[in-house]
């Protein structure tokens, strides 16, 4: 109905031509006293013809406008489109979408090339700064003053944010290096966990954990940046208490702190790119895209994960491992 209230309004001019033509042919015969069949009679054939031709040209265009739509729905899939130019209207149309469709190409090669660039450049960046990086974590661990020490930990956290750069440029490139197999859960998670030994020794932060004893379909690689990522935010989030990584059934690892938590309000939002959240603006320690690229990374390997919070009593995250269907190497 709103199609042809469209098509209705778009013919206007003809289809009030066609009224007032035939007003004209009425005035005509009325002039010339003819009689009243030798006026409808003609009025009616015209009436039937317009119609019949209403019609037809409705249905031309119902036509294509429907198969407009299933370019318009398929269009990320389609290179190039084939219409009927039977008016100049359509060849014009035609001519433009064909432009804009080169001009989008042209556009596109000109930022593949700016990414690869700008990609390159990080890259090789990040692996640069590895360099002096670990020439003063050895320079320090030559060194056992309490400096060196906090030094130490400032270090650490530098070379996560590093970490967390190239993780966010492999994240957005084309091709990843997944390696998805069964792995032994407790090996990533001590070997997460070890990273922050000297964090948790300096922040007196107790560790509740028991070995889990379980194996999952993942990458050992990402999702141990998942597991440092949220270690690291509850240590950083957590002044004392402990953090306990426990499984919960089915299969879902729990890594809890006893932190100053999260606002309800912010909950929704955490994994958003660049959302901070109240707590994460008033200590002004957060850049809002860890959480982002955890939740990144947890969908690419079929992994779920979600949090739970309350203000001042602590933030539990969850990473459920139950999987349907995964190929395995």
């Amino acid at each position: 109905m709103k199609f042809l209230g469209r098509y209705i309004g778009s013919h206007k001019k003809v289809i009030i031509a066609f009224i007032l033509f035939c007003f004209v042919f009425l005035i005509v015969f009325y002039f010339y006293d003819l009689p009243i069949m030798a006026v409808l009679y003609p009025i009616i054939i015209c009436i039937f013809i317009g119609l019949t031709f209403f019609i037809y040209d409705f249905c031309r265009a119902y036509v294509k406008h429907k198969y407009l739509l299933i370019i318009n729905s398929q269009i990320e899939y389609i290179n190039d489109i084939s219409l009927n130019t039977e008016t100049q209207d359509d060849i014009d149309y035609k001519r433009i979408v064909f432009n804009l469709q080169e001009r989008l190409k042209k556009l596109e090669g000109t930022m593949n090339s700016r990414y690869s660039d700008m990609m390159d450049y990080y890259t090789i960046w990040v692996h640069q700064i590895k360099t002096p990086i670990a020439s003063i974590k050895l320079n320090l661990e030559n060194n056992n003053s309490e400096l060196s020490k906090l030094l130490s930990n400032d270090l650490f956290r530098i070379e996560q944010y590093v970490e967390m750069v190239l993780c966010y440029l492999r994240l957005n490139s084309e091709s990843t290096d997944y390696i998805i197999k069964e792995y032994d859960l407790d090996t990533i998670i001590k070997s997460s966990v070890k990273k922050f030994a000297s964090q948790f020794i300096h922040k007196k932060t107790k560790l509740n954990y028991c070995p889990i004893n379980i194996s999952v379909i993942t990458d050992e690689k990402w999702l141990s940046f998942v597991f440092e990522q949220i270690i690291s935010n509850a240590l950083k989030y957590t002044q004392r208490g402990s953090i306990s990584i426990y499984l919960e059934n089915p299969k879902t690892l729990c890594i809890s702190d006893t932190g100053i938590g999260i606002a309800k309000e912010d909950l929704p939002r955490i994994f958003e790119k660049g959302y901070t959240g109240y707590n994460g603006r008033s200590n002004k320690k957060a850049s809002g895209i860890g959480l982002y690229l955890c939740k990144r990374i947890c969908n690419n390997l079929g992994h779920t994960i979600s949090v739970e919070s309350c203000i001042d009593k602590g933030t539990t995250i969850k990473i459920n491992f139950e999987q349907e269907i995964l190929e395995t190497e």
